[in-house]
């Protein structure tokens, strides 16, 4: 989840927005801005992908490599 928080917050920074502006924008708190952004483990997908969709993205399944 690290990765993900990271991912958003140099976005929004790449984009000019502040944590006020990516929530107003987005339709999310400004709360759930924060906690995404400091990586925290529980989230609602369709809120963070709500967050993505500004940037063109959204989350997917990723296949996980198997050792073996």
């Amino acid at each position: 989840m690290i990765i993900l928080a990271a991912h958003i917050k140099e976005s929004r920074k790449l984009n000019g927005l502040t944590q006020v502006e990516l929530s107003g924008r987005t339709g999310v708190g400004l709360r759930f801005v924060r906690d995404l952004e400091q990586g925290k483990r529980t989230l609602r997908m369709d809120k963070v992908n709500d967050v993505l969709v500004l940037f063109g993205e959204c989350l997917g399944p990723v296949k996980i490599h198997e050792e073996g």
